[in-house]
């Protein structure tokens, strides 16, 4: 008799992603090592909470990593938010060691205030990922993020009057040299619950998550319940299509600006509006947000409105002054030249 349904789908889940990171590793060319010396065996860590997502992801990768002769180690961040939250990193870090997966590790991290709560605990959580990732040698850090949560995503992007590009969610593979893997994206939150209730996974459910003081928190239990019960069921589903359909799209955009960024410079390097103006909006406006976040705006801070006030001094220019973007940037008109540079 095989393993339940939703381990089965999870452990399925795992094994693409370890595939895909195995053939990545075998068809790049070595530089390091003699051709006669094999390969050591590469390392992916799981970054785990101790939530239901998180531990149905760490016991897949402890299954199958050793199948397919993966190293396999976990990770754990103790953000420091709430009381107790050093032993709770404690109890992961014994709960993954129980699942055979080593290295495993626990990291404190300060988190600031920079961006609202949310914004600061995620940053302060992916430079910690960064730098163990880098520490150990892994080739990648897996992540549990559910087809809900790439729901959720794209509602808040829509409720923010972002772009295409923050409609398309979580990609599958992200970060420095594709480290980031969301094996998870295609399967919903109860199955990854079902998946360590079947196994008697022990789970820790954050209270956080339950906390209406949380953006994401309200929609998760209140605006997508909303959502399903006026339009019936499927809106997580839909939404998580919608991200992927964005996704492509915002992919064939921006290599669309990345080709037309070079033939709107002049000899000088600057930016020349009338070869700006005749450009599509999707395409000039993504030139522009590029050129600025070079300039040094933050790309968090620089937001669709930022960028609509750039693009003005070139589709309704009346002589009108600088614009000043987040980071001390300033756009400005001269000449017939957009600069954009550092205030």
């Amino acid at each position: 008799m095989g393993p339940h349904p939703a381990v089965a789908a999870i452990r399925l889940a795992v094994r693409r992603v370890l595939h895909d990171i195995i053939t990545e590793q075998t068809t790049e060319p070595s530089s390091a090592s003699p051709s006669h010396e094999r390969p050591s065996a590469p390392l992916v860590l799981v970054a785990c909470s101790g939530g239901a997502d998180s531990m149905a992801l760490a016991s897949a990768l402890a299954f199958e990593a050793p199948k397919l002769g993966v190293r396999a180690g976990g990770i754990t961040i103790d953000h420091g938010l709430q009381d107790g939250s050093d032993l709770r990193a404690d109890e992961v870090v014994l709960r993954l060691r129980e699942l055979g997966l080593d290295p495993v590790v626990s990291i404190a991290v300060s988190v600031g205030r920079a961006g609202g709560p949310e914004a600061a605990a995620r940053d302060a959580r992916y430079a910690a990922l960064d730098a163990t990732a880098e520490r150990h040698g892994a080739t990648a850090v897996l992540l549990g993020h559910t087809r809900d949560d790439q729901a959720e995503t794209v509602l808040l992007g829509l409720a923010r009057g972002s772009g295409i590009r923050s409609l398309s969610g979580m990609a599958a593979v992200s970060g420095a040299d594709g480290r980031y893997r969301r094996p998870f994206l295609h399967i919903d939150r109860q199955t990854a619950r079902k998946a360590c209730m079947v196994q008697a996974l022990p789970v820790w459910d954050d209270p956080h998550n339950a906390d209406p003081a949380y953006t994401r928190s309200r929609l998760r239990h209140e605006g997508l319940p909303a959502l399903e019960k006026a339009l019936g069921k499927g809106v997580v589903e839909a939404l998580a299509r919608t991200a992927q359909l964005s996704r492509d799209d915002a992919d064939a955009l921006d290599a669309w600006a990345s080709q037309a960024e070079t033939a709107v410079r002049d000899a000088s390097g600057l930016l020349e509006c009338a070869k700006l103006y005749a450009l599509p909006p999707a395409v000039r406006r993504r030139i522009l947000r590029r050129v600025a976040i070079e300039a040094g705006a933050p790309a968090g801070s620089l937001f669709a409105r930022h960028i609509e006030e750039v693009d003005r001094l070139i589709t309704g220019w009346r002589g009108q002054g600088a614009i000043n973007l987040p980071g001390k940037v300033v756009a400005q008109r001269q000449g017939g030249r957009l600069v954009i540079r550092h205030g």
